[in-house]
């Protein structure tokens, strides 16, 4: 049951991933233009120049924020990552396995696994 819901959650990450790819790819292009700008903004000697590349940068900001909804891929993707990780995941993975022993080191060594699980 658990892999069948592993595989849902991932069917719905995945579509609205697949959504959103768009709004990521200009969210991404704005966000290196804003760099660029600013890059520019800063080497410019003159008053005008100053002036236009904050009204450049205001309009690309503009289109950054209209993207923002790309945010939502981003967590999409973040889920599908986490889906995958769990899937792969063993439903058995201790690193010690009880023993009945009254050895000391072999019972730290398990309840540092239990603990550590």
């Amino acid at each position: 049951m658990k892999k069948f819901m592993l595989f849902i959650g991932g069917l719905v990450a995945l579509f609205i991933l697949l959504a959103n790819l768009g709004p990521m790819i200009l969210l991404g292009l704005s966000i290196w233009l804003l760099y660029v700008i600013f890059k520019k903004f800063a080497k410019s000697d003159s008053t005008a120049g100053k002036i236009g590349w904050v009204i450049l940068g205001l309009i690309v900001l503009s289109i950054t924020f209209s993207n923002i909804f790309a945010v939502i891929g981003v967590a999409a993707a973040y889920v599908l990552y986490l889906v995958i990780t769990n899937w792969r995941k063993e439903d058995n993975d201790q690193v010690v396995h009880e023993m009945k022993d009254d050895d000391p080191f072999t019972n730290f060594e398990r309840q540092w696994a239990e603990i550590n699980n």
